[in-house]
């Protein structure tokens, strides 16, 4: 009788404890589909879909992966790894820009069966542990990936070092909490680069900055990121979104290497200045009001 009220209590345990993952649905068509992996510059390969980025930084100690789409991404990234001549399960370092279901699905799977050590901006640590439940604005839809503990928390310019590589982490948020950017140094037969790896700021709420509520910095957040990335120097960018940089207009797939398509910084600030405008017609709007 009482192994029966043990195994009664497990049950229940386990059934009260499990969480139900409602990744949103009718997402754009061109975040899950399929987008030939290429070498960007240097150690720098795009391992994503056709506009979900997910990059696969390549040393001699092993690779680091940023971003991991939906949770239908995970055969394609890994698809994608191996196409390129690399192997899956020599990815040692997890990270992310932002801790949104459409960069985080299918992190957990690929951290499981890696065991790769999982980085992250401090500032997402509550999004990551709730599944993305607890986002001040894509909460709404309850969990939306699986939930995850990383292994280390990082702040502003701190460093994710691994073999011949350093990443330096770039505190840029708004859009989440701790959206982060990254910046590093890489090199091709030709030159050295400086690669920044952006999280563009961009404003996904409908109201005003003040009815945020659980989040009560995110207009002095999304102002502070504006001007920090103003004042980056880098000589190739990429970001979050392949339509962000323009991804499929510059490059069709098969197209030789060639890190000159990506040398594009005029681009870069025209889109900072357009999120900024979005920003500051949001705060005028919010004046008026009051």
């Amino acid at each position: 009788m009482k192994k029966f009220t043990i195994l009664f209590l497990l049950i229940i345990s386990f059934f009260g404890n499990a969480q139900t993952i409602t990744e949103p649905k009718n997402n754009p068509e061109k975040w899950s589909q399929p987008y030939e992996p290429f070498r960007i510059v240097g150690n720098l390969y795009y391992v994503g879909t056709y506009d979900l980025a997910s990059y696969l930084i390549v040393t001699n100690k092993g690779n680091i992966l940023i971003n991991t789409g939906l949770a239908d991404s995970y055969p394609q990234i890994k698809a994608n790894i191996e196409k390129l001549g690399f192997k899956y399960k020599d990815t040692k370092i997890l990270t992310l820009t932002q801790a949104h279901f459409d960069h985080m699905g299918a992190m957990a799977d690929i951290k499981a069966e890696t065991g790769a050590k999982l980085y992250v901006d401090e500032a997402e640590l509550a999004e990551l542990k709730s599944g993305g439940k607890s986002d001040y604005e894509l909460g709404k839809y309850g969990i939306t990936f699986k939930p995850l503990t990383p292994d280390f928390l990082l702040k502003n310019n701190d460093k994710i070092k691994l073999g011949n590589t350093t990443l330096t982490l770039l505190h840029h948020p708004g859009h989440t909490k701790g959206s982060c950017s990254f910046i590093f140094e890489t090199k091709d037969e030709n030159r050295k680069y400086k690669v920044l790896i952006a999280n563009m700021p961009s404003i996904i709420i409908d109201h005003k900055f003040s009815d945020v509520k659980a989040y009560p910095t995110i207009q002095k957040d999304y102002a502070y990121t504006l001007d920090a990335m103003k004042k980056l120097d880098f000589d190739v960018w990429v970001a979050s979104h392949a339509s962000q940089f323009d991804l499929p207009e510059k490059r069709k797939e098969g197209d030789p290497y060639n890190p000159k398509l990506f040398m594009d910084k005029e681009n870069y600030f025209k889109r900072l200045k357009d999120l900024e405008d979005d920003y500051l017609g949001k705060v005028k709007e919010e004046s008026q009001i009051k």
